[in-house]
């Protein structure tokens, strides 16, 4: 056996990659910054935001072959006769290291998407809102890049899912059309914004009338208000503020009032902050998880979360943002479908494993917790994986070598290797992977 097929057949090691956006959580309350600290050996900053750890080949946050002796690493796989890590002290990136050993991918996968992970699978630590966005599909992505690639920086689209390891605050999709008529009732500012006609043509459309033509007059008023003068904005959400201040004296404000007044805090004459109110208000507790497709709106508010997703980092933005808007893009781009996001609980593959399995091709969750003294089996699948371990420690175990695995520890899976876990105190993992119904598909 050649030393391409050796290190074809065990796990690697990986040193991953940290985002230090302004909206992370800082120092020790931030989990990107623990496990980002103990995966590379490096001391983190207590007083820097800690937003998200990448865990991939996307090149603005490439994982690399854990250096022989370095943090968390074992003695590594054997490529071209040189150690995991190139030897000598080279530094090897998962994705080069995938260019030279395409058959770790699988051939299903190989033949989809090429010489390259489909996934990317991080951890966010959310302390402030994150801005309204969406995320193209492949057409938008591919013109979107061609036309700015300094901001949309790969072709690709980026169907998301956030699975929440704390309790996670999110706005996600338009709410429904009876939900947006009591809207326009109740806020008369966004009615200021938009205009008395505007909010008139919502206002006289039934359900009857027909999918397309909530949609038509969705997108014009949502049109009409993201692109509001920076004037009226500001007067807007100042009287918002004034007038929702005044009522919680006689009456409790709703949740969403509420949220309002906290994203105000953050982003004081925001036209996101008003844009909220055309979204649903999502709470997703520990082990529940939402996904999203391509031009779907959406701003994560607070918590932290696994995330996986199609390796792109494509962001439209337009409000709750210091960064670059493209404000017509995405109010041109958006499906304006309404109504609540389907909820993700995932389901049991073995007593200790959940899988979350969203509608995408690229990938999939697997959330596995053992208690003390326990084991189980992750079975060989045609396609990679990622693994992380976010609490205790124990032992994978693959046909040709055992790893000890503690909390900060990131391994890659090679296509058709079983895996089998222990420990003897108890383990918390995450494993990312190609979605099971497109691997099984003939």
């Amino acid at each position: 056996m050649d030393a391409d097929s050796k290190a074809a057949r065990r796990l690697l090691r990986l040193t991953c990659s940290v985002q230090k956006y302004d909206w992370g959580r800082t120092g020790a309350d931030s989990l990107v910054s623990k496990l980002y600290g103990l995966n590379s050996g490096k001391r983190t900053d207590i007083d820097k935001p800690y937003a998200e750890f990448w865990m991939g080949t996307h090149e603005s946050g490439p994982s690399f072959l854990a250096k022989k002796g370095g943090a968390g690493s074992v003695a590594g796989a054997v490529v071209n006769g040189s150690s995991a890590n190139g030897g000598c002290g080279e530094i090897v990136s998962l994705k080069s290291w995938i260019l030279k050993n395409p058959n770790v991918l699988g051939d299903k996968v190989l033949h989809r998407w090429g010489c390259d992970l489909p996934f990317l699978f991080k951890v966010l630590s959310v302390a402030k809102a994150l801005s309204i966005q969406a995320h193209p599909d492949k057409e938008l992505a591919k013109t979107l890049h061609k036309l700015l690639p300094n901001v949309y920086k790969d072709d690709n689209h980026k169907p998301e899912m956030a699975l929440a390891i704390t309790e996670f605050e999110a706005l996600c999709s338009f709410i429904s059309l009876q939900e947006l008529k009591s809207v326009l009732q109740n806020v008369p500012e966004i009615v200021e914004l938009v205009g008395g006609e505007e909010a008139n043509r919502v206002l006289h459309v039934e359900m009857q009338d027909g999918e397309e033509k909530a949609k038509f007059v969705l997108q014009s008023i949502f049109t009409n208000l993201m692109t509001a003068s920076m004037e009226m904005t500001t007067k807007a959400t100042t009287k918002l503020k004034s007038r929702l201040h005044k009522e919680s004296q006689v009456r409790p404000l709703t949740e969403k009032e509420q949220l309002v007044l906290r994203l105000e805090k953050l982003y004081p004459a925001d036209i996101g902050v008003i844009a909220a109110f055309f979204f649903n208000y999502v709470k997703l507790n520990p082990g529940q998880a939402l996904y999203l497709g391509a031009n779907e709106p959406h701003a994560y508010i607070s918590g932290e979360c696994i995330e996986c997703m199609a390796t792109s980092d494509n962001v439209v933005r337009a409000g709750l943002t210091p960064k670059h808007r493209d404000v017509q893009t995405l109010c041109s781009m958006l499906t304006y479908k309404q109504g609540f996001p389907e909820i993700l609980k995932g389901f049991p593959l073995s007593p200790y494993i959940t899988r979350y399995l969203p509608p995408f091709d690229e990938f999939e969750v697997d959330c596995c917790i053992l208690p003390k003294g326990t084991s189980s089996v992750f079975p060989a699948v045609s396609g990679p994986s990622i693994f992380l371990v976010t609490d205790g420690e124990g032992s994978m175990l693959t046909a040709s070598h055992n790893d000890a695995v503690a909390e900060g520890d990131v391994l890659f899976a090679p296509a058709n290797t079983e895996i089998s876990i222990t420990t003897s105190s108890k383990l918390q993992l995450y494993r990312a992977g190609v979605n099971s119904r497109f691997l099984q598909t003939v």
